[in-house]
């Protein structure tokens, strides 16, 4: 079974697209944000794959890459093609190549036009492709800098792409109007750039006449793609993984830290219980040192909370307290995580409470 994930970077309307194979558990992401690089190793993790490969459709204009900064988290290795004239890729992808995981394969086709090194990634049952910025959902990639070529991008379009099936699902790797999938039958009869009986030279004077703004951070993007978004010393690094605490960061964007550490380390934290106060004497019980700050109050009292040491937020269930390490970040707290399970899972692993039912 395959296991597929499409998400987004809203800054730059970008779509990053998890494949693995539910057996062997590999997977490969297709054009990975360096933004959302936490973001994406979280929901791999949380899904049990292992990260095999990277892989790019372009040098991008509009993000940096996050396929380095996916190396060094998780060991995956980089792919790109090999006309994209970047350096410090593991593999170099050419036209008619097959990147493998499990038993599962993406085929490499070659659709410049957008840049020289664009690539469409087709699934060995050709029921999914990822055209990258060749083609999108109703239009198409630029072709006015960075090598582009309209009537390359005409060719690739009508050879590589439209020769696939019509029921072939197409997967941008961009929209800025929420939509998220197309097919091969839908952009052949509607696309109005490069659909029905349009022809090259028609598109062409289209996409010379565009008079589109120059994307805002390509001066940044393109000179790190090239490095496939390996960091120099004047670039500004991702924020440091916390270190006070073994955490864990969930794919719902949550700092967590398990029972047993917290338990062994109650000296060095600050446990805020968000649940009521009926609640916090009730049979459940509530951890030893435990400060009461119901999730209705947290906002307006957060400022009475020291900032002495890390924080930890605890509910019944793990649920309000979730939301409780969202309020006490955006209240300038930097250390703060949830214990997942709640006093539930604190109480059912037989850990001591103050209070409760015996």
């Amino acid at each position: 079974m395959l296991v597929f994930r499409q998400l987004f970077d809203p800054t730059s309307s970008t779509y990053t697209y998890l494949l693995g194979d539910s057996v062997s558990g590999e997977a490969v992401l297709i054009d990975p944000v360096f933004e959302q690089v936490r973001r994406d190793a979280a929901l791999i993790t949380e899904l049990g794959l292992k990260l095999l490969w990277t892989l790019e459709t372009h040098v991008h204009a509009d993000h940096v890459t996050g396929a380095w900064l996916l190396k060094q988290r998780l060991g995956s290795h980089i792919a790109l093609a090999a006309a994209s004239g970047a350096a410090g890729a593991d593999r170099f992808l050419q036209d008619g190549e097959r990147v493998a995981f499990g038993k599962r394969s993406l085929e490499v086709r070659a659709t410049p036009g957008h840049t020289n090194g664009c690539l469409t990634y087709v699934l060995d049952d050709e029921s999914m492709a990822f055209t990258g910025d060749c083609i999108l959902i109703r239009g198409s990639g630029r072709t006015d800098f960075q090598q582009g070529d309209a009537r390359a991008l005409y060719r690739s379009v009508r050879a590589r792409i439209f020769s696939l099936p019509d029921s072939c699902l197409l997967y941008p790797g961009h929209d800025y109007r929420g939509l998220t999938v197309t097919s091969v039958g839908e952009e052949k009869k509607y696309n109005p750039r490069l659909g029905g009986e349009i022809g090259e030279a028609d598109f062409a004077g289209y996409m010379k006449n565009l008079d589109l703004p120059h994307p805002k951070k390509i001066d940044e993007a393109v000179p790190a793609n090239l490095r496939c978004g390996q960091p120099v010393a004047a670039d500004a690094a991702p924020a440091a993984e916390p270190s006070w605490a073994p955490l864990r960061f969930t794919f719902s964007g949550v700092w967590e830290v398990e029972p047993h550490w917290l338990e062994e380390n109650l000296g060095k934290v600050r446990v805020i219980d968000v649940r009521e106060p009926d609640e916090f004497a009730g049979p459940l019980g509530h951890i030893r040192g435990a400060t009461l700050v119901p999730l209705g109050e947290l906002a307006q009292r957060a400022k009475e909370l020291p900032k002495d040491k890390p924080i930890v937020a605890v509910c019944r269930a793990g649920s309000r307290s979730a939301h409780a390490t969202a309020i006490l970040q955006k209240a300038g707290f930097t250390d703060v995580a949830n214990l997942p399970g709640g006093m539930l899972r604190w109480r059912g692993e037989g850990r001591s409470v103050e209070g409760g039912a015996l």
